[in-house]
């Protein structure tokens, strides 16, 4: 599997709202950094990730405007623009920012090692 094919996959099983479903994407000692703060390790990752789905359960989430700064064989990084759409309390929310993510090749398997995602900058 090349990396792109594993960000692709986690951003089909992202959607799946189920964290074990990304736990085989993501290192053990991944740092995530969003807005609401940073989360190193699965657990406080599993934790950012469920608080979120709590507070927006339907949910759906997707990439657009792929760029790969970096590619190699043990190591690989692009940017992108991130979506969200979900539905509160009957009403159709909406948003969306900037992403960074920064995989790792270890034994053949691409994890992701850093997320960054953030608030488009303001005009």
């Amino acid at each position: 599997m090349r990396s792109e094919d594993t960000l692709k996959q986690y951003e089909e099983k992202i959607n799946l709202h189920d964290f074990d479903q990304l736990v085989p994407m993501i290192s053990g000692d991944a740092v995530f950094w969003f807005n609401d703060g940073s989360h190193s390790g699965l657990e406080e990752i599993r934790h950012a990730f469920e608080r979120t789905w709590q507070k927006f359960p339907l949910e759906s989430y997707w990439l657009k405007d792929v760029n790969w700064i970096a590619t190699g064989e043990s190591a690989a990084g692009c940017t992108y623009n991130f979506c969200w759409r979900a539905t509160v309390d009957g009403k159709t929310v909406s948003g969306g920012g900037r992403g960074t993510t920064i995989l790792r090749n270890n034994d053949g398997m691409w994890k992701i090692v850093h997320e960054h995602l953030s608030q488009f900058p303001q005009p």
